[in-house]
């Protein structure tokens, strides 16, 4: 079987985004670190939480519920706007439980409030690295087979296993063609929006464990995480139809306010307490 061979841009697209994904979460947490003179454990911490609860229990849990066939999926299948609120569930859930882990238990001698955005840069920049990083890498070994020829042989393979498998591979090699520098740039505008949204939930459920009187901090992170992947869901779903500029501008505006909000309301004046009590 023959594929369009990769071009250029789409060569040059996959190489920058690739390196890009992997270099600046990485590049901007030890900025943070020696900034403010922060524990690097934070930041790990923050990473391997997302790891575990976003990768190993989330997603296999969510498959199960929406992919595997069964008659709960079915139903969900059937209700566009139940499902997509399903889908934004388990992220919400599963990754701001994993924030009040790390605050409330493993971390919970770090009061400091550097220690919120240090978590926060450990779980927003391992998802950059994961979603983007390993996704354009992957990517690359494929245009590698693509120009060389080899990539039919991984189609009959995945064929003669899953033809519906063989199917995606196929459909994947004519987007990776199609891959411009437009594109990598829009991916990550969408990952800085998301990128300031962790960075804000981690705020918030910082501090809904540093103050008894702030419980509730928790909750309105698992509403917002949730309201964000909710959003993505139906546009998915196509009961939202909104062209993909103005589905980011939602979800950017949803992952603005939320770090607006928690670092000016909580993060910006704990420092400004701290200071007057100096």
């Amino acid at each position: 079987m023959e594929f369009t061979k990769i071009g250029t841009e789409a060569l040059i697209s996959l190489w920058a985004g690739a390196v890009l994904a992997f270099v600046l979460p990485v590049a901007i947490a030890l900025i943070w670190k020696f900034a403010k003179r922060e524990r690097i454990t934070t930041i790990a911490i923050g990473g391997v939480i997302f790891l575990v609860f976003a990768l190993f229990l989330e997603k296999p849990l969510q498959s199960l519920v929406i992919s595997v066939e069964h008659p709960l999926s079915r139903f969900l299948a059937a209700h566009p706007v139940l499902w997509s609120l399903t889908v934004g569930l388990f992220p919400g859930i599963f990754e701001e439980t994993g924030r009040l882990l790390a605050f409330g238990v493993i971390m919970k001698g770090r009061r400091n409030r550097e220690t919120a955005i240090s978590y926060g840069l450990g779980h927003a920049g391992m998802e950059v690295i994961l979603i983007l990083g390993l996704t354009y890498a992957t990517y690359l070994a494929y245009a590698g087979m693509i120009n060389s020829g080899a990539f039919g042989e991984v189609v009959d393979l995945a064929r003669a296993a899953d033809p519906k498998q063989a199917e995606s591979l196929i459909t994947l090699a004519g987007q990776i063609a199609g891959l411009k520098i437009s594109g990598i740039v829009l991916a990550f505008v969408e990952r800085a929006f998301a990128f300031l949204f962790h960075i804000g939930a981690s705020i918030l459920v910082f501090y809904a464990c540093k103050d008894a009187g702030r419980r509730w901090l928790f909750p309105l992170a698992v509403a917002l995480h949730t309201l964000m992947d909710f959003v993505a869901g139906l546009s998915m779903t196509g009961v939202l139809r909104l062209p993909i500029a103005g589905l980011e501008a939602v979800i950017g505006v949803i992952g603005i306010l939320t770090f607006a909000g928690a670092y000016f309301l909580l993060y910006r004046k704990d420092g400004a307490k701290t200071k007057a009590g100096a």
